[in-house]
């Protein structure tokens, strides 16, 4: 940890890729920061375990004793065919994420192939990380719905340190967004974004939700903070509803990533539940930074 006490400045930047669209950004992203942190980088592929054995039709009545014991055997290959496949898929992401971190930036990634359940796999691995990086879905995820992968939602509410969301295409930020309410979350937020390396010399937008004249508690003590850190700073207050302000915005400015609180702003009392992290997360086309 900093004097601060607000980052952990030692560990690694953890990159879990699986065999969706998004493994590619993913990696990407996760190079990136580690460069930046100049942090180890380490890549994790979990084959998840099968809940339970897939309930099987009963066919006692249609083959005989010999057929029935034959077809389980047969089945019993069958998982395990799948499971040899399943292992070197995963090595063989794993291996290209790695050879993409050496070439775009001289980085020798670990690799780490797991068993399990992703989420007891980055709690196992979370003592020695600095920065989590993960897709906004997965490879089961439904993309015509929009929805964000179930492991985004479960990891973000578990784990205790920052992280960073893939979007499906990664190119490096040049211009960062802070939505800030003026909340004790958010405030941190502020403090650790100057504590760390990852976004300095990044062009950063402070947006503030609110009516132009109102009150604006805590926002110019932000601006100074960053300012004291080296950011160049635009602020800005925009009446509307925080989602939509907020993806306008984002467009409007070219912003390449976001900066959120990790349990949300004053107008969401939850994390990936709260109706504008959800939003934000499924409908901004950047990388989300979420930070506690």
């Amino acid at each position: 940890m900093t004097s601060s006490t607000l980052i952990h400045a030692d560990g690694r930047v953890l990159a879990a890729i699986d065999l969706s669209s998004y493994a590619t950004s993913v990696a990407g992203l996760a190079v990136w920061a580690a460069a930046r942190l100049d942090a180890p980088l380490e890549f994790v592929h979990a084959i998840d375990r099968p809940s339970a054995t897939p309930a099987r039709q009963d066919l006692s009545g249609n083959l005989i004793l010999g057929d029935r014991e034959d077809l389980l055997v047969e089945l019993s290959e069958l998982d395990e065919s799948r499971s040899r496949l399943a292992q070197e898929g995963g090595r063989r992401l794993l291996e290209q994420a790695r050879v993409l971190a050496r070439e775009n930036a001289g980085i020798e990634a670990e690799m780490r192939l797991r068993h399990g359940g992703l989420l007891d796999t980055l709690l196992e691995l979370e003592a020695d990380a600095r920065l989590f990086v993960i897709g906004k879905r997965g490879e089961h995820a439904d993309f015509s719905k929009g929805h964000l992968g179930s492991n985004l939602e479960r990891v973000v509410r578990a784990v205790h340190r920052p992280v960073l969301v893939a979007s499906r295409t990664f190119t490096p930020p040049q211009k960062f967004l802070i939505a800030f309410d003026g909340s004790a979350t958010t405030r941190r937020c502020i403090e650790m974004v100057c504590a760390s390396p990852l976004l300095k010399g990044i062009a950063c937008d402070l947006l503030m939700v609110g009516e132009p004249g109102s009150e604006t508690d805590g926002l110019e003590w932000a601006r100074e903070q960053l300012s004291d850190a080296g950011f160049a700073v635009n602020v800005h207050v925009i009446a509307g509803a925080a989602e939509a302000v907020i993806a306008r915005h984002v467009q409007d400015h070219a912003i390449d990533l976001i900066v959120m609180g990790a349990y949300g702003h004053s107008r969401i009392r939850s994390l990936i539940l709260g109706s504008t992290t959800t939003q934000i997360l499924r409908t901004c086309l950047i990388p989300v930074l979420l930070l506690r």
